[in-house]
């Protein structure tokens, strides 16, 4: 890997940390079309370098979410029993997932469905008004693991760590204080992560003409340069987190959920921008 792509990815890895810590999401949607732009340069074919990028994705969210759900976990944001139920159940979604994208769909369907799946998510967030009188979460398991196999399955089937979906979820079904919300996001994310990138390596594993230093679709080298980075931020991007009004957080969210939408299904390249 050359000295550029290094510092490229290592520099992405800062904006990771940010975007977990902060936002309680995986940070998958920089991470993604960076180390693709990458593997491309390394003459890897566009389908296999975006599965190679998901399943290398998902394993940087892993320890990035166990320094991050550690850090709101300090601050009393973190519903463990939530995150438990959600997360194991959500682990077999994502396996499938990531198992279906690695063997029947293309790299670049998969990326349309994700952003066309978020935008929605984005518009909800933004117009939705709590209650004046602000109703508990209910403490449901069963509704709990009734979410949380879809929610592994987008993980596995898109690469990412899944906050950018189970956030909204938890806020506006759920009911969850945003705070809560994104600290017990960063936690279900301990499972889903790690599901979906077995998945990944697993289902590569038969895969030729991958880069060096790659199990299945994973790549060392990719994921050394991003978590580096990506474990010491995500500190920093927690504490911000709570010293934002939940209102000011959900906005934040919201914005970076509509950008990602629009950017997945490919708007800005229809229109012409360079983002």
């Amino acid at each position: 890997m050359e000295l550029v792509s290094i510092v490229v990815l290592a520099m992405t890895g800062v904006i990771v940390g940010l975007s977990q810590g902060l936002l309680g999401v995986g940070g998958a949607f920089i991470m993604v079309p960076v180390m693709v732009v990458v593997f491309n340069g390394m003459d890897i074919p566009t389908d296999a370098a975006v599965k190679l990028a998901f399943g290398t994705s998902l394993l940087v969210v892993f320890p990035t979410a166990v320094f991050s759900s550690f850090a709101h976990h300090r601050r009393g944001a973190v519903w463990w029993k939530a995150a438990i139920v959600l997360g194991s159940v959500g682990a077999a979604g994502a396996f499938l997932g990531a198992t279906l994208t690695s063997q029947f769909l293309g790299g670049s369907t998969a990326k349309i469905i994700f952003g066309a799946a978020a935008m929605p998510g984005a518009v909800r967030m933004i117009v939705w008004k709590p209650s004046e009188v602000e109703e508990e979460p209910e403490d449901n398991p069963l509704v709990w693991a009734g979410w949380g196999f879809p929610l592994g399955l987008f993980v596995g089937l898109l690469g990412v760590g899944g906050g950018i979906l189970m956030v909204p979820l938890m806020v506006t079904i759920l009911k969850f204080r945003m705070h809560r919300a994104v600290g017990t996001s960063t936690a279900v994310m301990l499972f889903t992560s790690g599901a979906g990138a077995l998945g990944y390596i697993v289902n590569g594993l038969s895969v030729s003409g991958l880069p060096t230093q790659s199990l299945g679709y994973f790549n060392l080298p990719a994921w050394i340069c991003l978590v580096s980075t990506s474990m010491v931020i995500t500190q920093a991007g927690a504490w911000m987190a709570h010293r934002l009004r939940a209102e000011m957080l959900k906005t934040v969210f919201a914005v970076v959920m509509l950008f990602v939408g629009l950017s997945m299904i490919g708007a800005f390249d229809w229109l012409g921008w360079p983002v």
